[in-house]
Formats: structure tokens, C-alpha cells, sequence
């Protein structure tokens, strides 16, 4: 397998990965910085 054809895999393999985790955020319920405080923890795990 060519060094070019791997990179093309990971790259795909990494965008699967990251689509799969940002599918799992919820959307905060209010509109203020406390309600977005709430979900900080997911959004850096």
C-alpha cells in the first residue's frame, strides 16, 4: 500500500470519527452562558 493511499485512509477514518462525536452534542436550552456552561464538558471531552 502506498504512503498516499494510507494518509487518504486515516484522513477518511479521522472524519468518520469526529462527524460520529459531534453527533452526540446537544444543543444547550437557553440562550445565556449559564445554559452553555452546561454543555462545555461534552464540548471538550
Amino acid at each position: 500500500m502506498s504512503k498516499g493511499r494510507l494518509e487518504a485512509f486515516s484522513d477518511g477514518v479521522l472524519a468518520i470519527v469526529i462527524t460520529i462525536m459531534v453527533l452526540g452534542l446537544r444543543v444547550p436550552e437557553g440562550a445565556s452562558f449559564a445554559a452553555l456552561g452546561l454543555v462545555i464538558p461534552n464540548l471538550l471531552g
